[in-house]
């Protein structure tokens, strides 16, 4: 199963980003799309998307999303945020859904940072995608691209394209 795992649109989508989704089985989402143009992108190509929101969505999004979602693939609970905190410490909810859901990894966006970790305070693997979008302080725009086979990650790769003001 091919995976791509994004966040921080904020509203932008170009080729390379759909190049992406036409890889993947399914797309995750971890919030602040803006607006609902790469979503739309996204169903036209007929890909399953898993998506929560994120803080600089507006309630027109928020209708779609919740702040949390909860996924299982091939015997994996996967956790996604948009807004976790630092790895080890997160915030109060999220610290209350990891102790209450025993997740076995934690998907969220919001750093604009692209990182993927072992967390061994809670014996998970954190992975945040960064920001595939034009907004931000990131330099580079990022994904993760992830295959799974057997309940096991075969790949984890970190997609990156240059980041250029259209």
């Amino acid at each position: 199963m091919n995976i791509l795992i994004i966040s921080d649109n904020h509203g932008h989508w170009d080729q390379p980003i759909l190049e992406q989704v036409n890889w993947a089985d399914e797309v995750w989402h971890a919030g602040d799309w803006l607006n609902d143009s790469l979503k739309m992108e996204i169903d036209r190509l007929g890909k399953p998307l898993f998506s929560v929101y994120g803080n600089a969505d507006g309630q027109d999004l928020r209708v779609h999303y919740d702040e949390f979602l909860v996924l299982e693939r091939q015997g994996i609970r996967i956790l996604m945020v948009h807004i976790a905190g630092k790895i080890g410490v997160y915030t109060t909810k999220v610290r209350e859904r990891i102790a209450e859901l025993k997740p076995d990894w934690l998907v969220c966006g919001h750093s604009h940072i692209c990182k993927v970790q072992f967390d061994q305070r809670f014996h998970l693997m954190y992975l945040n995608p960064g920001a595939c979008g034009l907004q931000g302080f990131h330099k580079v725009r990022t994904a993760l691209r992830l295959v799974l086979e057997a309940g096991k990650p075969k790949t984890l790769e970190v997609v990156e394209w240059e980041r250029k003001n259209l």
